[in-house]
């Protein structure tokens, strides 16, 4: 069961571009063309074509994949067939006037109309007094006042003859008719009626008393002459109002005769206008006002402009405007606060109060989008509680809402505009964490959200993408203005995308660390001043120098382990004792770390103590590998009896969470080797994971891993005997740095993949695990035999034990 380590071919998997004639990137062209992931472009493009209600998209995929990109690029292609969806605005509401009507038209049409209306409006403004000053208007009004005037003559002047009498007579006064004492025809004053007598002045009053009895017997018709008159003038302003604008109004109604919205609309303005003629007229008395000299117009209480303020309610307030768009609209909304999203009312402060009116009424993201796409980022969405739930309110009514703003306390005016239908495709973007959290809390999402689109982490090193990849790697450079790459710095990019996608037969999505690389070995170039152009060694550089500027923790702990300060032995060979390994992640940065594993064994009752989790430092995932570590033991060698030991297992000057199942075979080895009294290779270290029937499984950072440990054996001096230990199954995510390959090439370092239990324990103490025979036995010299040996004195003593528990205390041995 001889283990051999592995060639240094099969630490690092170079790439062979041989296959592209090129020499330096300018000879490749641009990548205009998305870059792997086609399974997400597939499920984008399902999404977009699917009508039915709920086909909105969750993209999932970690920062820097390409996510937002990809989506840019294919729904901007998508867009540009699609039509142009129309336009909106929002109108005054005649009948209702704080529910704005809202109505649709043609793309780039509403700006014309809204201009169209301005001009009506000011023709009109233009027009009515104009008309209303002409002879005609006013001589037909003379004769209505003459008539009313001639009418109400007669009949005073009758009233007057019919009450007059010795003492009283009849009056017209400017306001009215009045009941008057008089002696002799001529009006007693009150000085005068003061001295008649007593007698006098009671027969003077009495008849005052009945003539005005008899008066107001008498002008009862009078309002009603005043409400015909009223009625007729209205009449006629309402006749040479018409007849000033109703051709006007006509003849835009014509132009827009197919949209019943906005005739409808001029239908009901034209009335609004004949109702409200007054206001126009007063815009003479205004500008009479504004040439009166100063010192006159000083005196006249200040005035707004009450006009301007009336002539609002006849504009046209443009929400949406598709005349600059040809296709449906994209739209990426980068900060979705609740305005941003569904549009806000604005209002401005006058006299202590909140004046609003439909021209304030601003459009959000879902106006702008409607027709086409939205884009939003998820985490951004959700850290706005009331946009999320607008945005589904949206989605599931298939509407547009706008909620009245706050009034803070004070008096406001409060708008409800009309709700405009909705009709659109929103796009969320996030982290796979995000998505399932979501599906898994929010019962609205799964059904507003059907369409999942993965980006992968990864793509396969195929010749296609290897192609794509040196195409895409130029036009990065080309975009972003810098030296063209040589044909060996492409390849030690695709190297290193092999690299951060942990495998050697796949290349990374992350796109934008690979644009980072590109930038940083442009200035390594720079720096260099001889070439023109990247090489690889400027690529080397540029990974070195990232390193080394967030290499600051890890240096510290390499210091402590050499000073001795963490114990981590590289030499020699110890019972129960092993070195493990961890990853570490700060940042940016991850390393790997040596860690000193021990186990200590006793007569037991069968029981495997995780002190990491005996103080709450282990986690869910390693308290599980322990627990397979007591389920192997159990099958392998107390299958007929019970397991009458105790084991302790500890991860040695460690003060912090402990989680993974990473080191379970690492603590299984240090278990074997105490239980054996066989002492394990401190050259060496370990990582992986165990079954319950001892196979090694894949684990992750094993390039890190391995590095770390060999870190600190090359900075102890590298013996020939030093390596690492990981699982069979790793072997194809090995891209180890430059300096553990060639240390590996010449001898001094070995890497050893091991399938099994046995595998690496015959490794790590050198000698033979040992095979069952037929009667279910070890051999004696084994691995597996020792333990067996030690397991059964365990069990021996422990019967021992038992049975004299049931002596009397002095014949117990």
């Amino acid at each position: 069961m001889t283990v051999s380590a592995l060639s240094y071919q099969q630490l690092y998997s170079t790439c062979d571009l041989d296959f592209l004639s090129f020499e330096t990137t300018r000879d490749l062209e641009d990548l205009n063309q998305p870059l792997g992931q086609e399974q997400a472009i597939k499920a984008i493009n399902f999404g977009i074509s699917m009508d039915s209600y709920g086909y909105n998209l969750f993209c999932i995929g970690s920062e820097g994949t390409g996510k937002s990109s990809l989506v840019r690029q294919i729904l901007t292609k998508a867009a540009k067939k699609r039509k142009t969806p129309d336009d909106w605005c929002y109108v005054y509401n005649f009948k209702t006037p704080y529910k704005p009507a809202a109505f649709r038209m043609p793309a780039g049409k509403a700006k014309v109309f809204a201009k169209a209306v301005d001009k009506l409006i000011e023709e009109i403004r233009v027009a009515l007094p104009a008309v209303f000053d002409g002879d005609e208007y006013k001589t037909q009004l003379k004769t209505i006042e003459d008539a009313f005037h001639d009418q109400k003559t007669k009949y005073f002047d009758e009233i007057q003859k019919n009450t007059t009498g010795k003492n009283v007579s009849v009056l017209r006064m400017p306001v009215g008719l009045v009941v008057a004492p008089t002696k002799d025809g001529d009006v007693l004053s009150p000085e005068a009626f003061e001295k008649l007598s007593e007698e006098e002045q009671q027969e003077v009053l009495a008849e005052l008393n009945a003539a005005q009895e008899e008066l107001e017997n008498a002008v009862h018709d009078i309002p009603k002459w005043e409400k015909e008159q009223r009625e007729q003038t209205q009449e006629l302003n309402e006749r040479f109002a018409s007849l000033a604008i109703k051709h006007l109004i006509d003849t835009l109604k014509k132009r827009y005769r197919h949209n019943k919205s906005v005739t409808a609309f001029l239908r009901n303005m034209y009335d609004d206008i004949i109702e409200n003629v007054d206001m126009f007229l007063e815009e003479e008395d205004e500008q009479a006002q504004a040439q009166m000299p100063v010192d006159e117009e000083q005196a006249m209480p200040a005035l707004s402009k009450k006009s301007d303020g009336f002539f609002r309610r006849y504009k046209v307030n443009v929400l949406v405007n598709h005349s600059e768009k040809n296709g449906a609209p994209l739209i990426f909304l980068d900060h979705p606060i609740l305005t941003n999203l569904i549009g806000r009312i604005d209002r401005q402060q006058q006299y202590g109060a909140l004046i609003t009116d439909f021209n304030m009424i601003k459009a959000g993201a879902l106006h702008e989008a409607n027709g086409g796409f939205l884009v939003i980022e998820a985490k951004d969405l959700l850290n706005q509680t009331s946009s999320w739930d607008a945005l589904k309110r949206a989605l599931r009514s298939k509407k547009i809402t706008m909620d009245p703003p706050s009034t803070d306390g004070m008096m406001t005016t409060i708008l409800e505009p009309e709700a405009i239908p909705l009709d659109i495709k929103v796009v969320l973007l996030g982290e796979p964490d995000l998505y399932y959290m979501l599906a898994e809390n929010d019962p609205d999402f799964t059904e507003l959200f059907k369409v999942e689109v993965n980006f992968l982490p990864y793509m396969e090193k195929t010749k296609e993408n290897l192609s794509k990849y040196a195409r895409l790697i130029a036009t990065q450079a080309r975009r972003n203005q810098l030296r063209p790459l040589q044909k060996s710095a492409v390849a030690r990019l695709l190297e290193h995308a092999s690299r951060l996608a942990e495998d050697s037969q796949k290349l990374t999505a992350h796109i934008a660390s690979i644009s980072d690389l590109i930038r940083e070995a442009n200035y390594c170039a720079m720096t260099d001043g001889k070439s023109p152009e990247i090489t690889r060694a400027h690529v080397e550089r540029a990974i070195a120098a990232k390193i080394k500027r967030s290499d600051r923790i890890q240096e510290r702990m390499n210091e402590q382990i050499l000073r001795g300060s963490i114990l981590i032995d590289t030499n020699g060979s110890v019972v129960g004792q092993i070195n493990g390994l961890a990853v570490l992640e700060f940042g940016q940065m991850a390393f790997g770390k040596p860690s000193r594993i021990t186990c200590l064994t006793r007569m037991g009752s069968g029981d495997v103590i995780d002190i990491e989790r005996e103080v709450d430092l282990g986690g869910p995932l390693h308290t599980k590998g322990v627990l397979i570590l007591s389920s192997f033991l159990a099958s392998r060698f107390s299958q007929n009896a019970p397991l009458s030991m105790e084991a302790t297992l500890v991860f040695e000057q460690s003060y912090g969470e402990v989680d993974g199942d990473s080191a379970s075979s690492t603590e299984l080895y240090a278990m074997l080797s105490a239980l054996s009294n066989v002492p394990i290779r401190q050259n060496l270290a370990v990582t992986g994971s165990v079954n319950q029937f001892g196979q090694i499984q894949a684990i992750g950072g094993v390039n890190e891993k391995i590095e770390g440990f060999f870190d600190i054996c090359r900075l102890r001096g590298l013996t020939g005997k030093q390596g690492v230990l990981i699982p069979k199954t790793n072997v194809v995510n090995l891209m180890l740095r430059q300096d553990v390959v060639d240390a590996c090439k010449e001898g001094k370092f070995h890497i050893y993949p091991v399938s099994t239990i046995d595998e690496g324990i015959e490794i790590l103490t050198g000698i033979p695990a040992g095979k069952r025979d037929a009667e279910g036995n070890y051999p004696e010299n084994s691995i597996n035999g020792k333990v067996q040996a030690r397991l059964n004195q365990f069990l021996a003593q422990n019967l021992e034990y038992r049975r004299q528990a049931h002596l009397p205390p002095k014949s117990r041995i």
